[in-house]
């Protein structure tokens, strides 16, 4: 369906549901949708956020005859545990077959999504799709230092982050993984001296950003921000400052930093 999130045209939803797993999960703008749409849209009455697969939704993409980016699974994430492998590759077979598409997908779980892309996707290895972004969540440093090595692990046309609901300051540019324990340049694609005779890796194309909303929402400092635009304006990797503080200190969409909104996007 058409979307309101600015950096999509519209979301694709062959899995709803999830469960928490870091911080920012705590207030999950689709878990308050699900339980809103309780009994109706396909959202079970008594159980509306657990993981629930949509056969009537699967096909959608293939009926859409103009070109649009597509935030795949933005009511769940794609490669929870609970979701079955043949769905996983059923949902990468209609992306395959819709090649005028952008198709965006981003998880919190990238291990999973490393295991099956290269696991089952065929020739994913030696010829990923142009039109198929795999990104990941990192709300804070924690969770950058954990999942953004993965994502760059994985083969892909455009890597992404999503630091959403951003909540606390965020360096990808001195990332801290534990496994292998190395500094990284996420957005240069340089590792740091701790790694053997040093060298290039892969690296981030695309970062959007934005504090949280709703009820209970935990504010977000525009430093942060600013700190993260001027990292990506310095690495020459576009910036999407999605929601944030605004003058009166209510969160907006596409906030002004610095006297600009930061509406940045890879080239496709």
């Amino acid at each position: 369906m058409p979307s309101k999130i600015e950096w999509t045209d519209e979301t694709w939803n062959p899995i709803t549901g999830c469960t928490k797993i870091s911080p920012g999960c705590k207030n999950c703008y689709a878990e308050r949708m699900a339980k809103r749409l309780a009994g109706r849209c396909g959202y079970p009455k008594d159980s509306p956020f657990e993981v629930a697969l949509h056969p009537d939704k699967l096909d959608q993409p293939l009926r859409w005859r103009k070109p649009r980016r597509v935030f795949v699974c933005s009511m769940g994430d794609l490669f929870h545990e609970d979701v079955p492998t043949p769905w996983i590759y059923d949902v990468f077979q209609r992306m395959e077959s819709c090649p005028q598409h952008i198709f965006m997908l981003l998880t919190k779980r990238p291990e999973r999504m490393r295991s099956m892309v290269m696991g089952g996707v065929t020739g994913w290895e030696t010829s990923h799709r142009e039109h198929i972004w795999l990104g990941v969540t990192a709300e804070n440093q924690e969770q950058a230092d954990k999942r953004i090595p993965v994502l760059l692990s994985i083969p892909a046309a455009v890597r992404f982050v999503s630091v959403e609901p951003m909540l606390s300051t965020v360096d990808l540019c001195h990332l801290q993984p534990n496994d292998p324990p190395v500094e990284i340049d996420a957005l240069n694609g340089t590792h740091g001296v701790t790694r053997p005779h040093g060298g290039k890796s892969a690296k981030l194309d695309w970062v959007i950003c934005g504090g949280e909303s709703g009820p209970g929402a935990r504010p977000m400092h525009p430093d942060w921000a600013r700190g993260l635009r001027d990292q990506c304006v310095g690495a020459g990797v576009p910036f999407f400052f999605k929601q944030g503080p605004g003058d009166d200190g209510i969160v907006v969409k596409l906030p002004v930093l610095d006297g600009k909104t930061w509406g940045q996007c890879p080239e496709e």
